[in-house]
């Protein structure tokens, strides 16, 4: 299959899902995950209507994406990947969604750079469900205390939570646990879910999900 045809048909596996957990359609959203792939590979889903996409790397993604938002007016582009304090003006600068809030540090150079440069960034707490040393995100227990503090003391809008669950592990249970997280945390939108379980995430309330290769193919 092209890659407008990979795409339709993860479109119509997120419906299909929907429909078996019994959600309301386009209850879970789209992003496409474009990191390593150019513009020239990026064009033709946009062509195809795909308007929300994700990256993990400040700097690759500013090689791109500048132009690829001129162009089409309405792409809305999502960090996915850590985030580097000294990277946090570039990243308010070009991205609309920041999902790896991890840390009180960032938490703050963050909310700097959306007041100083006044733009209305969405962001979201990673948390690190599998508490994997070489992985981003706050662990569970610290989690509520976090998202109260990016809140009350910080000035951060917290809009969701964010996980990756291990790769050798059933990722039911981190969607499950993130999702009684965020209703701690009073918040109603959840990323989880990639190319290999996003139906199962879905399964479990993912209101986004993060999709690269099964549309690109193999990186």
């Amino acid at each position: 299959m092209d890659i407008e045809a990979r795409l339709s048909d993860v479109m119509s596996r997120i419906q299909k899902s929907e429909l078996t957990a019994g959600r309301p359609a386009d209850a879970a959203q789209l992003v496409v995950v474009s990191k390593t792939f150019d513009a020239d590979a990026i064009r033709p889903v946009i062509a195809a209507g795909q308007r929300v996409f994700g990256e993990n790397r400040v700097q690759e993604a500013q090689s791109k994406w500048p132009l690829l938002k001129q162009e089409t007016p309405g792409i809305e582009l999502h960090l996915i990947g850590p985030l580097q304090s000294n990277k946090s003006a570039d990243a308010v600068a070009l991205f609309d969604v920041i999902e790896t809030i991890d840390r009180e540090k960032i938490a703050r150079t963050v909310s700097e750079e959306i007041r100083r440069q006044n733009r209305a960034v969405r962001v979201y707490v990673q948390v690190n469900t599998g508490l994997e040393p070489q992985k981003a995100g706050i662990a569970p227990d610290d989690t509520v205390a976090f998202v109260t503090l990016c809140r009350d003391e910080i000035g951060l809008s917290v809009e969701g939570l964010m996980c990756i669950p291990p790769a050798d592990e059933n990722p039911g249970p981190h969607f499950a646990l993130l999702a009684r997280l965020a209703e701690s945390c009073n918040l109603s939108r959840l990323s989880m879910g990639m190319s290999g379980d996003f139906e199962v995430a879905i399964e479990f309330g993912a209101t986004s999900v993060r999709v690269g290769s099964a549309i690109f193919g193999t990186r």
